[in-house]
């Protein structure tokens, strides 16, 4: 599951990139999808989400901070069980969209190629791509998938607790 949502992943991101960078030119047009609501501008951010900068070495700091991620991403697959697949499926969603975007770093001094460009008027969306979606599902599923678990290993903790309290109590 794991490798199968990041291979998906990156393949989409890939591919939607390139088709982008092919068709939407030039940068900054708007192309309407649906209405003005969903449109399709190309954009290349040098930076990280939300045009974030470091200035010139924004390529190379943002990508080491994807190389680190990568790797917590993947020891966090490999500790966790395979039939957690709402967990592993969160982590591969991650993995691929941050491996999608610091391909794009590494491929062009441009930065990352964004696209999807959803608002109303002149109250816009930050734009993104492919990989942005993958990592925000991916972490949003991923903090879900911690806090419940978190929720059930505080309930066993009060259930033994309870259960220790009761053993006491008859003993006395």
């Amino acid at each position: 599951m794991f490798w199968t949502a990041a291979v998906t992943v990156i393949v989409c991101d890939v591919i939607t990139k390139a088709l982008a960078v092919r068709y939407l030119l030039p940068a900054h047009i708007p192309h309407q999808v649906i209405g003005s609501v969903v449109r399709f501008t190309l954009a290349f951010n040098p930076g990280a989400a939300f045009s974030m900068s470091l200035g010139d070495n924004s390529r190379y700091i943002f990508g080491a901070f994807a190389v680190i991620a990568l790797y917590i991403l993947w020891r966090l697959y490999r500790t966790s069980e395979l039939a957690d697949t709402t967990r592993v499926l969160a982590l591969g969603l991650a993995w691929g969209g941050a491996l999608g975007n610091l391909i794009d770093r590494l491929r062009s001094p441009r930065g990352v190629v964004d696209f999807v460009d959803i608002g109303v008027g002149d109250v816009r969306f930050w734009t993104f791509n492919v990989a942005d979606s993958a990592v925000t599902i991916g972490a949003i599923t991923l903090a879900f998938v911690l806090w419940r678990e978190d929720r059930q290993a505080l309930a066993r903790d009060a259930a033994a607790a309870a259960a220790r309290d009761e053993v006491s109590s008859r003993a006395q």
